[in-house]
Formats: C-alpha cells, sequence, structure tokens
C-alpha cells in the first residue's frame, strides 16, 4: 500500500510542476523573447558598425588628396618639410589595405596603408626605393585621435611619443 502512496505522491508532484511551470509561462517566454533578441541585436548591430565604418572610411579618406597641416615631433615643428606635397590613400578591393602615394613636383613616391579591423589604427609605410628623409616621421603606425574631416588628427600607435600628424582632405 505504501508504494502505491510514493507513486501517486511522485505524479502529483509532476502535476504540481507542470502547473507552476504553466502559470509562469508569461515570465518564461518573456526571458526567451528577450536572450533571442540580445543575441541577435548583437551581431545586427556589429554588422551596422562594420558596414558604417566601411563606408565612413572609403567615402572621406580612400582615394582623396590630402596635404600635412601639422606634424611636431617632440615639440619640433616639421610641417614645412611637407610643403607641396599631396598624399593618397588608393582603394583596391580591400578597405583595410592598399597602395598609398606621396607626391610632389611631379615626383611619386609609393608605398602601402592599411588599418585595423576598427578603423583606429593607420598604419603608413612609403617605401619607394629612395624616399626623402623627411618620409621617416610618417612611416609608422598611427592611432586616430581624431576624426573630424576633413582633418585626421594623428598620433603614435601604441606609445605616448610626443609626435602629431595632421593631415588635411583637399
Amino acid at each position: 500500500m505504501s508504494q502505491k502512496n510514493t507513486g501517486k505522491n511522485i505524479f502529483r508532484k509532476f502535476d504540481n510542476m507542470a502547473v507552476s511551470i504553466y502559470n509562469k509561462r508569461f515570465i518564461i517566454a518573456i526571458v526567451c523573447a528577450s536572450m533571442l533578441l540580445l543575441f541577435s541585436c548583437k551581431k545586427a548591430i556589429e554588422n551596422i558598425t562594420e558596414n558604417t565604418l566601411k563606408k565612413q572610411f572609403e567615402d572621406n579618406i580612400l582615394n582623396k588628396t590630402f596635404v600635412v597641416d601639422l606634424a611636431t615631433d617632440t615639440g619640433n615643428n616639421k610641417t614645412s618639410e611637407y610643403s607641396g606635397y599631396d598624399f593618397v590613400l588608393s582603394k583596391t578591393t580591400s578597405y583595410f589595405d592598399g597602395p598609398m602615394t606621396g607626391t610632389k613636383a611631379g615626383i611619386i613616391y609609393t608605398g602601402t596603408w592599411s588599418v585595423n579591423e576598427d578603423f583606429s589604427k593607420l598604419v603608413i609605410n612609403i617605401n619607394s626605393p629612395t624616399i626623402p628623409i623627411e618620409f621617416i616621421f610618417l612611416n609608422r603606425a598611427w592611432k586616430f585621435t581624431k576624426k573630424a574631416l576633413p582633418v585626421m588628427e594623428l598620433a603614435p600607435w601604441g606609445t605616448t611619443d610626443p609626435k602629431v600628424l595632421h593631415m588635411r582632405r583637399l
């Protein structure tokens, strides 16, 4: 007889649990919907952000002509060394790297540029067989300190080295 009662008690517990879950179905549905929404929105936001960054970079920087408005190295103003130079970061099939040119008086110096995935780092490497000494200052990894286009404000990436580079889009 006690075995029968034990079996009935177990079924009653399951019945009570089912009723409890049924009564809380609204809360469970909200929790599940919220989790689904959070996980799906995160991916959508990442895609929108990446596409927006690519578009802004392409529209405002790639294939545009820039001149040096300000170049300082440890407090020494080097801006005049870049007078007459025009710089272009050219777009290829990639949004993350491509060819770069520096031109002055019809002489073209070639190199490359690259950016990281969030477009916060710009690496310049003008490496024609012979380059003017002033390009040594430009050839480095830069971080964007401000993207107040038409001016790109840059500082060295990964260091507090007191260098500043401002390039203005023409």
